[in-house]
């Protein structure tokens, strides 16, 4: 697996983690099953707008983004979902939809819906389609310092 900026970051602060193969999926639910990791266990990171800048949503695999709500957690004026091609040039060492949930190492905010804070370890794509890393959620926590609030309507 290539070196990228989660590796780097994770091996330079001392993180215990884990990497694993992920088998080719087109969803991030179909993922987790396939690599048997609970759906809610394995973070899927979305890129949106908020007003003019990208931002992370990080959520579980099995569950969506009420825009109303993340909107209301950013405390943005307008909040959007980033097309593949708007934000695709701001991961250079990853492959497109494969971002891990680190936004502080590429310069956005990160959002965590509340749900993933309750599980022990979370995965996440490794910058690959390929590969998962797993870590302690309270690790990522200490690492990214993400807001963190309620935006799928899964757990309201």
């Amino acid at each position: 697996m290539p070196v990228t900026k989660v590796i780097e970051f994770l091996k330079s602060s001392g993180t215990d983690y884990e990497i694993s193969d992920a088998p080719p999926a087109f969803t991030a639910q179909k993922t987790a099953e396939e690599a048997h990791v609970p759906g809610g266990e394995l973070a899927k990171t979305v890129v949106v707008k908020t007003d003019d800048a990208f931002a992370m949503a990080v959520l579980p695999a099995s569950a969506r983004i009420d825009f109303a709500l993340l909107k209301g957690v950013t405390g943005a004026g307008k909040v959007e979902l980033a097309t593949e091609e708007e934000f695709a040039g701001l991961f250079p060492d990853c492959e497109v939809g494969a971002m891990p949930p680190f936004g502080n190492l590429y310069g956005m905010k990160v959002f965590v819906e509340e749900e993933l804070t309750k599980d022990e370890k979370i995965s996440f794509y490794g910058c690959r389609h390929s590969n998962l890393i797993r870590i302690a959620y309270g690790d990522y926590e200490k690492l990214v310092k993400p807001v963190v609030g309620r935006f799928s309507p899964a757990y309201l």
